[in-house]
C-alpha cells in the first residue's frame, strides 16, 4: 500500500462575499494506491470526482449530483472558489500554461521563468481555500506543438506547487492520449500526480493505451461528451453532422458507464464538457446549456449517472425528423429560392406542452482548434414559415453555399435540440464532386 500525502496542519479563514460568512479549515487531499486500486481522499474520506467543466450554474450541478468543477484559468478564482464552497462543491483550479501554437516560446528562459513565478503567487494566494481539490497545470499545450521543452516547464510548475502547497495534488491535461504522449507523462512529469485526458469519440480506446503503456499513476477524463466535430461523419461538401441532443443523451449515459465508472480502479473521476454554453463549430455542439441558460436533455443523463436515478421532470426528446415527407437523410441539397418542408416528431415523458423554435444560419466559417474562441454566424431572417410549429416550410436562401437549420424544443424548463446541415447549389454538387476527383486524377 502506497500513501502519497499532501498534508500540513494549517488553519485558514476566508471571508466570502456574503456578509459574516466565514470558511474554515483547508482541505487535505491525498492519493491512495492500494494494490493498484487508486483513490482520491479528501480529509481522509474517499472522494470520486463527479465533475463538469465550467463555472456557471453551480446550484444545478449540486442538485443533479455533481461534486466538482474544473476551471482552465484563475481569472475568477476567488468568486468561483467561494461560491463552490458554499454549495459543497470542490474545484480543480486550472493554471493556464501558455501554448506554443499561440506564440509562446519554451526556449525563452525568461518567459518560462516569469510564467512559473506568476503561478507561484497564485498558489500562495489560493492554496488554503477549503474548496480547492487539485491544481491542474495546463490544458492541451501538446496540441500542434513542436518544442518538447514544454514538458519540463510543466514539471517545474508541479514541483513548485508541491513545495508551496503540500496539501493538494497536481494534475496536467493532454489533448487525447497515445503512446508518445504517455511516455512524456511517465518520464518527464515526475512531479505530476494525476494524468488528465480530454477525449470525446475516442474515449473507448483510452484505457487500452494506458494499460499497454503501463501508466503508474491515477488518471481522470478531464473533458468528455459528444463525438467531436473532427471525428464524426460529414456531408459530401464537408460539413460535420452533429448528433441530436437525444443521441447525445445516449452517448453521455453509455460513455460514463462503460469508460469512466467501470474503470474506477485507476480513473478517479471525470469532468463533463461543457457546463455552460459556447460557440464551437456550432452553437450547440458542446454546451450543456442553451444560449439563454436553459438546461438541455444531456443533463438528465448526467443526473442518472451521478445519482442513479432520473429527475422527476424529464427533458423533451427528439424522435425523428422528416424532410419532404421522407425520413431525413445525410446529404440535403436544395435549389435556391425553392420551398421545402421539414417536420419533427418529439416526445415528453411528462406530457408537458412543448414550444418549438426553428432558426436558420449560414455554416460557420470562423472555425478554430482546441476550443479557441469562435464567433457565431448571423441569423438569416424571413426564410422560415411556421417557425414556432413542429412542421415548417423553408425557402432556401438565394446564395449558393452551406447552411444549418436549427430546431430547439422546450417544455419551459429543459430543452432538446438538433440541426440539419444543407447545401444550396446551382450545379449538381455530386456531379461536381466527381468532376473535381477526375481532374485531380488527371493532374496526378
Amino acid at each position: 500500500m502506497i500513501l502519497r500525502v499532501f498534508y500540513k496542519s494549517y488553519f485558514s479563514f476566508i471571508i466570502i462575499f456574503f456578509p459574516f460568512l466565514i470558511f474554515g479549515q483547508t482541505s487535505h487531499v491525498t492519493l491512495l494506491n492500494d494494490s493498484s486500486n487508486w483513490k482520491l481522499l479528501v480529509n481522509g474520506q474517499p472522494f470520486y470526482i463527479k465533475g463538469a467543466g465550467g463555472e456557471k450554474h453551480l446550484d444545478l450541478l449540486a442538485e443533479v449530483g455533481g461534486n466538482t468543477i474544473r476551471t482552465w484559468g484563475v481569472e475568477n478564482a476567488e468568486s468561483v472558489l467561494n461560491y463552490a464552497h458554499s454549495l459543497g462543491i470542490k474545484v480543480m483550479l486550472g493554471l493556464w500554461v501558455q501554448h506554443e501554437r499561440h506564440g509562446f516560446d519554451y526556449s525563452d528562459t525568461s518567459k518560462v521563468n516569469l510564467q512559473l513565478n506568476n503561478f507561484r503567487e497564485i498558489v500562495k494566494k489560493y492554496k488554503n481555500h477549503p474548496a480547492l481539490l487539485i491544481w491542474c497545470v495546463g490544458n492541451e499545450y501538446d496540441l500542434f506543438y513542436t518544442n518538447e521543452k514544454v514538458w519540463g516547464a510543466v514539471n517545474d510548475i508541479a514541483k513548485m506547487i508541491h513545495k508551496e502547497d503540500p496539501n493538494h495534488p497536481t494534475a496536467t491535461v493532454t489533448a487525447g492520449t497515445d503512446f508518445k504522449k504517455l511516455k512524456h507523462v511517465m518520464t518527464d512529469l515526475s512531479e505530476v500526480d494525476i494524468y488528465g485526458i480530454n477525449t470525446y469519440g475516442d474515449i473507448g480506446n483510452v484505457k487500452a493505451v494506458l494499460d499497454e503503456g503501463d501508466l503508474d499513476k491515477p488518471y481522470m477524463i478531464t473533458e468528455w461528451g459528444p463525438t467531436g466535430h473532427w471525428e464524426i461523419s460529414q456531408t459530401i461538401w464537408g460539413s460535420s453532422i452533429e448528433q441530436t441532443s437525444s443521441e447525445k443523451f445516449e452517448v453521455y449515459r453509455k460513455r460514463y458507464h462503460n469508460y469512466i465508472e467501470s474503470n474506477s480502479d485507476q480513473c478517479i473521476g471525470s469532468f463533463a464538457f461543457l457546463w455552460g454554453h459556447k460557440q464551437e463549430h456550432t452553437s450547440t455542439w458542446y454546451g450543456l446549456f442553451s444560449e439563454q441558460g436553459m438546461p438541455t436533455e444531456v443533463i438528465d443523463a448526467l443526473e442518472f449517472s451521478w445519482k442513479g436515478e432520473y429527475p422527476d421532470n424529464r427533458s423533451p426528446s427528439i424522435d425523428s425528423v422528416y424532410f419532404q415527407n421522407q425520413l431525413l437523410t445525410k446529404d440535403i441539397i436544395l435549389k435556391p429560392n425553392h420551398k421545402y418542408t421539414f417536420e419533427v416528431f418529439c416526445n415528453d415523458l411528462n406530457d408537458d406542452k412543448l414550444t418549438y423554435k426553428w432558426e436558420l444560419y449560414p455554416e460557420s466559417t470562423d472555425l478554430k482548434s482546441g476550443g479557441d474562441k469562435e464567433s457565431k454566424p448571423d441569423i438569416i431572417w424571413g426564410k422560415i414559415k411556421g417557425g414556432k410549429n413542429k412542421n415548417i416550410i423553408l425557402k432556401a436562401p438565394t446564395d449558393e453555399g452551406a447552411y444549418r437549420l436549427f430546431l430547439f424544443v422546450d417544455d419551459g424548463v429543459k430543452q432538446a435540440y438538433m440541426n440539419v446541415p444543407f447545401y444550396v447549389e446551382y450545379l449538381n454538387i455530386k456531379k461536381l464532386k466527381f468532376k473535381i476527383l477526375e481532374i485531380e486524377k488527371v493532374e496526378l
